[in-house]
């Protein structure tokens, strides 16, 4: 369980606090009382919007980690939560220099930010299960091989491997959640960057049928407000033997197809939508890891967590959430 009397008065640093899962995570920590500043370079194909944050009563800070001053961000802080990254699969293949200046090259740069102005802040990094690759089995846990797919999960997998040094090295408490599939309120949803799911609730609620790409390719998903738990947890025990310096998938409900997640959704909307099915793009085919699931044992374990919002339920209260904000996602 999350301690919220660990968080009252807590400095708390939130790159990409003004995205999908940062903002989230920053709603929960205000609420706590921690005294939380959300820093975003707000790109406009990202993520990130005002709107994320509005209520959460934090300080948004607009600004690239590639070269803002992050310096008087940084000091004193007593954990960073460091959500900020380039998470287009595509975005990355079209640009790799891009994408691994962002993910790899501005994360040394925020590390030795970090060991100036709070050499002893606790660390949660966002990192990914997509450097996995296709997997060889199911579920798939820490110890399977990585072999990223595309060029974003080569620069994730660099700029989580970074933040691991810190821990070896110089023994900050760091630890590094590989996420899968999320979604959930502040979910960017004009279009499929940031996932499927996205452009699938947003054609739902415009009653226009969806795609589904495939569609026996088996996903596990993540609720935002399990998310969120799960990170505030890594923070609180970031610096217990059982989580210091470990990389820890973050799985959610049991996995499902694609045809009966696209089912799933159309049942939560009141049995109101449609979707057709066809092959994968060329240009994405290569790319695509086939079905996945996470093996998040060694997490459970470790913090006691667990996902609290199953699927159905989940799906029903992102519908219900946009439904009152469409027009302010689009």
């Amino acid at each position: 369980m999350v301690t919220p009397e660990y968080w009252q008065g807590k400095r708390v640093l939130v790159t990409g606090g003004a995205g999908f899962l940062g903002s989230n995570l920053c709603h929960a920590l205000a609420g706590m009382g921690a005294r939380v500043t959300a820093l975003d370079a707000m790109v406009p194909d990202g993520g990130a919007s005002t709107r994320n944050l509005e209520g959460a009563g934090v300080l948004l800070v607009r600004g690239d980690i590639r070269d803002t001053e992050v310096h008087s961000l940084c000091e004193g802080v007593d954990v960073l939560f460091n959500m900020a990254a380039q998470t287009s699969h595509m975005g990355g293949q079209k640009d790799p220099v891009a994408d691994i200046a962002i993910n790899a090259v501005a994360q040394v740069r925020l590390i030795g930010v970090m060991r100036e102005a709070a050499p002893k802040a606790i660390v949660v990094h966002a990192s990914t299960r997509q450097f996995y690759g296709r997997p060889r089995s199911l579920p798939v846990d820490e110890l399977h091989p990585v072999n990223p797919p595309d060029a974003n999960g080569v620069s994730k997998w660099a700029g989580e491997q970074y933040w691991l040094l810190e821990n070896r090295v110089l023994h900050r408490p760091v630890v590094s959640l590989r996420l899968t599939n999320c979604y959930g309120p502040r979910l960017r949803i004009r279009d499929a960057r940031q996932t499927f799911l996205g452009i699938w609730i947003r054609r739902v609620l415009e009653n226009e049928p969806f795609e589904v790409w495939g569609g026996a390719q088996l996903r596990d998903l993540t609720y935002a407000d399990d998310v969120t738990s799960a990170f505030l947890m890594a923070a609180e025990q970031a610096a217990s033997p059982a989580a210091a310096g470990q990389v820890f998938n973050i799985g959610g409900s049991p996995p499902v197809s694609l045809l009966d997640l696209a089912g799933k959704l159309i049942a939560a909307n009141g049995g109101k939508g449609s979707f057709e099915t066809r092959e994968f793009p060329a240009d994405r085919a290569p790319i695509d890891i086939g079905s996945y699931a996470a093996d998040d044992r060694a997490f459970r374990n470790a913090t006691g967590w667990a996902p609290a919002i199953d699927l159905d339920k989940g799906l029903k209260l992102s519908l219900d959430w946009y439904r009152q904000r469409l027009a302010d996602y689009l």
